[in-house]
């Protein structure tokens, strides 16, 4: 009967980190124009430096402008309006993301809602603006296009960024075309709900499934759900996530960790 991949976008098929953390910034500037008034260029690139460092905590694309913002501030203390700020380094960013993100969205008084609304139409400006630089902030890990290509499985698209963004980056830049039924973005749901309804489906009966992605904590939110068991989990090991992350993975024995080259070769 085949296979079916559902398929993480970023981390997975294509690394947005130096895109995501630009437009992070340009929103942050927006957002909070006189916090951002000391940031020079120096400073711009330090930022993007160091949003390398802590993108594996990030599931959704808003939390890159709360990432950025504290970043700020940990080293403007000028301007710090958190408690947490002080004193932070990447390594308690990586490990207290999941207490430190509702601290800082309480003390600097944030919506959820308004913040993905903002990151969404700072992307669309910059795309609409000038598409080949956007589109060149992004890339695809090696071999992931001509994978996606002349893959004979059935592939769907499973991700927390907007669809049209993993559209118009799948056409322009990996030269893809993926039907948008087939791409579940931001709003259609968590991820374990997604693999519900895919798996549900009259035409995927029988297939084999597989879900890769490079969030441990998304697979283990698939683990516990019982109705999901038929799921073969992978975990790519080139995506954003720690080498502890992967070093936990492996003693995990639903959770295959995946390298590039071997995902490459499972698609085709």
């Amino acid at each position: 009967m085949g296979d079916l991949y559902a398929l993480d976008f970023d981390g997975v098929l294509c690394d947005s980190c130096g895109e995501s953390s630009i437009s992070a910034v340009k929103a942050a500037k927006v957002r909070w124009p006189a916090l951002f008034d000391g940031v020079d260029s120096v400073l711009e690139d330090w930022i993007v430096d160091q949003m390398h460092m802590v993108r594996p905590v990030v599931e959704t694309g808003y939390e890159n402008l709360l990432l950025v913002r504290l970043l700020v501030e940990s080293r403007l203390p000028s301007i710090r309006k958190t408690s947490v700020a002080e004193g932070l380094t990447v390594e308690d960013i990586l490990e207290n993301w999941s207490k430190i993100k509702p601290v800082i969205m309480e003390e600097w008084d944030e919506n959820r809602d308004a913040l993905i609304d903002l990151f969404g139409k700072v992307r669309d400006e910059w795309m609409d603006n000038d598409l080949a630089t956007w589109i060149g902030a992004n890339r695809f890990y090696p071999g992931v296009p001509d994978a996606l290509k002349f893959s004979s499985s059935s592939i769907y698209i499973v991700t927390t960024k907007q669809s049209r963004f993993a559209d118009a980056l799948l056409r322009e830049l990996a030269g893809v075309t993926i039907p948008p039924e087939r791409i579940y973005g931001l709003g259609t749901g968590p991820k374990v709900k997604v693999l519900k309804q895919l798996q549900l489906r009259p035409e995927h009966q029988g297939m084999k499934l597989h879900f890769v992605e490079d969030r441990l904590a998304t697979l283990k939110n698939v683990i516990k759900e019982p109705e999901l068991d038929g799921w073969n989990l992978y975990l790519g090991d080139w995506g954003y996530n720690t080498q502890k992350e992967r070093e936990e993975a492996a003693n995990i024995s639903r959770i295959q960790l995946l390298q590039l080259s071997d995902f490459s070769k499972k698609l085709k």
